[in-house]
């Protein structure tokens, strides 16, 4: 890994191809206005201080566009690297005059194989809270947040009559949707398994299954687990973009994350009980595949006996003179065979 203080190039460090493009959102109580360009400035005279405007980026591969629209809301340098930096952990970081969450969205991988498990894709989200402004960037064009954009034409609820801090609450609360339903369907997959692994005979695949849930579930981790600790953040008494009339919705949006967090613990007791029974199944079918080869061995013991007997090479043996020796013989051993396996049955031992 370079040491990206020593240099002034910016590089994305994603694989999205999608071009970068932006799409303005700005309103009053009164208005609002929509406008989408492929660079910046061609939407930099449509900014207005006396609204609220919410600059949406989607594709990341134009750096300099991306530069452009941080240097015009004064972001600093080593944020807009964290930006184009795809693999960035999880973070909530305080500056100055914004609030910076770095995070990830979580969707279906649509490359996935038809007869494969589903694997999950994900996307980096930065979302930045300014006095007036909200900048969120996104590796792809997704339509995350097509819903928000349909509530400000609509003005649900007089959005367009809040602070900024009031969207920005709005996309967060986004994001905890994708994460509950991204938990939830893991969580629901790992009940179906252990359904079906409290039945011997289950499906060898279900070890694939398990790696597929248990990787699911680290992603997740991963993108979560640092939000809860770095939420409190958000709530500070200093924190001045964030009013206090609006703190009732971050409260909202932690009640969402908490219930992420839990059904992540809840995931990790079950891929570990999981695990567990996984094993105890194969060892469960090795002991019932044993059991079945010990009892044909015994059932073959006597049989083998009496065929070593009748093979030794002695003169006077009766049973080599007898006219009915070789269905007496045959007889025998059936007889043999089918006492030793009524035996076993009566036992339970079969």
């Amino acid at each position: 890994m370079k040491n990206n203080l020593l240099s002034e190039k910016l590089v994305y460090t994603g694989v999205s191809t999608t071009p970068t493009h932006l799409h303005l959102c700005t309103y009053s109580p009164t208005d609002m206005k929509e406008l989408s360009a492929d660079s910046f400035k061609n939407i930099k005279e449509a900014l207005n201080s006396d609204n609220i405007n919410w600059v949406q980026v989607h594709g990341l591969k134009n750096t300099e566009s991306i530069r452009h629209v941080c240097s015009h809301f004064g972001i600093d340098f080593l944020v807009l690297q964290d930006i184009l930096n795809a693999n960035h952990p999880t973070k909530i970081e305080e500056h100055e005059n914004y609030i910076v969450i770095i995070t990830k969205l979580f969707f279906p991988d649509e490359t996935a194989k038809e007869n494969e498990p589903d694997e999950l894709s994900q996307q980096q989200v930065c979302l930045i809270l300014g006095n007036n402004y909200v900048l969120t960037f996104l590796e792809k064009e997704s339509g995350f947040f097509d819903n928000v954009n349909t509530a400000l034409r609509d003005n649900v609820l007089s959005i367009r009559s809040r602070q900024a801090d009031y969207l920005f609450s709005v996309l967060l609360n986004n994001v905890m949707g994708n994460y509950i339903s991204t938990v939830s369907s893991i969580d629901d997959a790992l009940e179906d398994l252990e359904e079906e692994l409290l039945t011997i005979a289950a499906d060898s695949d279900i070890g694939i299954c398990i790696q597929t849930l248990r990787r699911k579930y680290m992603l997740m981790k991963k993108a979560v687990m640092p939000l809860k600790e770095q939420y409190i953040k958000l709530y500070r008494a200093e924190n001045q973009l964030i009013h206090k009339v609006n703190r009732a919705f971050y409260n909202d949006v932690n009640d969402h994350l908490q219930f992420v967090v839990q059904t992540i613990e809840i995931c990790r007791e079950t891929l570990s009980s999981l695990v567990d029974l996984y094993i105890s199944n194969n060892d469960l079918r090795m002991n019932d595949i044993m059991k079945r080869l010990t009892v044909v061995s015994t059932i073959f013991i006597p049989l083998t006996f009496l065929a070593g007997v009748w093979g030794m090479n002695y003169k006077w043996m009766p049973e080599l003179d007898w006219r009915y020796g070789y269905l007496f013989a045959w007889g025998l051993m059936i007889a043999i065979a089918i006492i030793v396996y009524f035996y076993f049955r009566k036992k339970k031992w079969y």
